[in-house]
């Protein structure tokens, strides 16, 4: 099969199964418990990290911006570089490429292990949709948790800028804490929260299509949880660029 039509392929599986997931969350019966059990792994699991990888970049944002400004005498301005930047792009890519290494590989390899162990034969053999009962509550939980590690990790990039600003620079508080606030526009954050809804959709999809269609045994579990990672961290990458772009266009068109 050349590289296109394996693309093609894949895209057809990954849209089929986004499709079945979400109508089945409209239809009976739903597993309540799977989606809060899946929303606590994703969300409150991926809290830690999601929140250490917000503070030190905006810590690092700091840093290495910091000297720029003060050269042309707008030091003062340290606080709406942090947000903008954050807020705008590397708060949600970050947060997604974070939870996609954590949690898209949990999803892809549990998946493939169910496939491999013939679990999912099973659960269709007594009546059980795997998309309504495994797909569905994961890719629910991801759509709406990664906004909210999004919101978390921008905050405290706020707070590790704040302290770097403060501890290294003595740059006081109020003065960076004043110009990130005029900094924030509300198109900014809207798009910031925005983005996490489609790169929450595009890491469970991927994972979930790689997971369903292991094969090979426990070697094949190990490709499937690779390439879950790494093809989710390109689409994220690419989504950024092209929601980026749609974002400016309809928020100027909203400005209008």
């Amino acid at each position: 099969m050349n590289p296109l039509t394996k693309f093609v392929y894949e895209l057809q599986e990954i849209s089929l199964l986004v499709w079945r997931s979400l109508v089945s969350v409209f239809t009976k019966p739903r597993y309540v418990g799977e989606w809060l059990r899946q929303m606590d792994l994703i969300g409150v699991g991926s809290l830690p990290i999601v929140l250490l990888t917000g503070f030190f970049t905006g810590g690092v944002l700091v840093l290495q911006t910091y000297p720029t400004l003060e050269y042309y005498s707008i030091q003062s301005e340290s606080g709406r570089s942090v947000a903008t930047s954050l807020i705008r792009e590397l708060g949600p890519v970050l947060s997604a490429l974070m939870v996609s290494g954590r949690i898209g590989s949990a999803i892809a390899a549990e998946l493939g292990s169910m496939v491999v162990s013939q679990q999912i034969d099973a659960m269709r053999a007594f009546g059980t949709d795997p998309y309504r009962k495994l797909v569905a509550p994961r890719l629910t939980a991801l759509i709406l948790m990664l906004p909210l590690l999004t919101v978390a990790a921008d905050v405290f990039g706020l707070i590790g800028g704040a302290i770097v600003a403060n501890g290294i620079y003595n740059q006081d508080i109020s003065v960076f804490v004043n110009s990130a606030r005029n900094g924030i526009q509300v198109e900014d954050i809207i798009g910031g929260v925005i983005k996490p809804l489609f790169f929450g959709l595009v890491i469970g999809s991927v994972a979930c299509n790689k997971g369903l269609s292991t094969t090979g045994g426990t070697v094949g579990v190990g490709k499937s949880t690779t390439d879950s990672v790494v093809i989710a961290s390109i689409w994220v990458i690419i989504f950024d660029f092209f929601l980026s772009k749609a974002l400016q266009y309809f928020l100027d068109i909203g400005r209008i």
